[in-house]
């Protein structure tokens, strides 16, 4: 297993749980907000722990969009679209500044990505106990 790889993992892992819980506890702007940032933050995980997991098949991505297409031809993700969704809330976080998109994204985040997130979570763990690294 290469050491990349796992220190994606590790972060990753703790992220996806740090996001996990922060959804189910925020209720004011302030936590809304470090939500928010965490999924940004898990986003970012996320995709490079994809990119590192591929360059070891072989595959060399250079973008999220590029790696959650050959994530999924791949199997580490089931849903190819809600991966994409996630890259344009993403890209609307980064770019907008209003208070409603970012509540509109939050609603994203709790009802949606969290559990993308987590699934592809289950799918790397399984693949690194199996050492399919």
């Amino acid at each position: 297993m290469r050491e990349r790889i796992e220190k994606f993992f590790n972060d990753f892992e703790k992220a996806i749980k740090n996001l996990k819980t922060a959804t189910e506890v925020a209720e004011d702007d302030l936590s809304i907000d470090g939500t928010i940032k965490r999924f940004e933050l898990c986003y970012e995980l996320a995709w490079k722990l994809m990119k590192e997991y591929l360059a070891d098949l072989g595959i060399i991505v250079r973008s999220p969009r590029e790696a959650f297409k050959q994530a999924f031809i791949n199997d580490l993700i089931e849903n190819e679209e809600a991966w994409f969704g996630m890259i344009e809330d993403r890209n609307l976080l980064v770019h907008t500044y209003t208070h409603e998109q970012s509540r509109e994204i939050f609603e994203r985040i709790k009802g949606e990505h969290v559990e993308e997130l987590e699934k592809f979570y289950k799918i790397i763990k399984q693949k690194m106990a199996d050492n399919e690294v």
